[in-house]
């Protein structure tokens, strides 16, 4: 009787052990993906992450949106002249030489108008070098190391069945949520490029409020906003740096359970401070 009893117990122990290595390796495999894609995804131009919305998104705005622009740069421009008109004591001390300088205005405001496109993705070009170079530097070892799951399956095979179950459930809760936390890492990264995708369809709106003085901070707001949603990737990747060298930290050999939360712990950080660079970029950069 006993020894039928030992094999059940032999045999429940087999089957926990395996599914607690089986949890591990596929919280692992989850997170491990996720974040060494966020270099590659972050690093990527609006016109090479997808170039058919970037097509889309450009055709709209060159035949949708550039209209609009030249209806509101032609108010502006109208507006502007005469106040260079009426600002020199109402034409007492009147100069020819203001309609060259309308002119010359009115003639920059429209090059920014059609180059409104050209001159956006200048900006996502700067910041993706930035993102590119810095990317060689913090990419080194962000990956959880899954050659500790060897030295994992001995500690487990010493373990008695109540503390074997326990630690099953653990994994199970902490894979289902690291899953989850995937999951949002790829909506943070992928809801940033729709976002840039969004903001530029709109760029001929801004550019066009150039032409005058007073509503020029419009534009100059927009460009501030554009360099903040670049430069939102750099923060990104150093997020993904500091998250590789905690994860590094983690002794999976001593005590598997503190271990286990120990990176969830980490990968919830990773995920508030993902979260976080966003709204960190736009204040760096002033932009609202």
């Amino acid at each position: 009787m006993q020894s039928i009893l030992d094999q059940i117990t032999e045999w429940l122990k087999e089957m926990l052990i395996s599914g607690i290595m089986g949890n591990l390796s596929g919280m692992f495999d989850s997170v491990n993906q996720q974040v060494g894609e966020i270099a590659g995804d972050v690093g990527m131009t609006p016109a090479s992450f997808s170039p058919a919305v970037f097509s889309l998104i450009r055709n709209i705005s060159e035949s949708v949106i550039v209209p609009i622009a030249g209806l509101i740069l032609t108010f502006i421009a109208c507006y502007e002249l005469i106040q260079m008109i009426i600002e020199h004591n109402n034409l007492a001390n009147f100069e020819t030489w203001i309609f060259f300088k309308w002119v010359f205005k009115t003639f920059m405001a429209v090059m920014l108008i059609t180059n409104c496109f050209n001159i956006t993705m200048a900006v996502f070009d700067v910041a993706q070098h930035v993102i590119s170079q810095s990317g060689g530097i913090i990419q080194g070892s962000t990956a959880i190391d899954a050659d500790a799951l060897a030295s994992m399956q001995s500690t487990l095979e010493a373990m008695d069945l109540g503390p074997l179950l326990g630690l099953y459930l653990q994994t199970f809760i902490v894979q289902v949520t690291m899953m989850a936390l995937s999951a949002v890492i790829f909506v943070i990264v992928y809801g940033r490029m729709i976002e840039i995708y969004m903001v530029t369809s709109l760029a001929p709106i801004p550019f066009a409020t150039f032409g005058n003085r007073e509503q020029s901070h419009t534009g100059q707001n927009y460009l501030r906003s554009l360099f903040a949603l670049g430069f939102q990737g750099f923060l990104i990747m150093i997020c993904v740096g500091i998250y590789a060298v905690l994860i590094q930290s983690v002794a999976f050999s001593d005590d598997i359970v503190m271990s286990i939360w120990g990176v969830l712990g980490y990968t919830v950080l990773l995920c508030f401070t993902l979260f976080k660079t966003g709204s960190l970029a736009k204040s760096v950069f002033a932009a609202h």
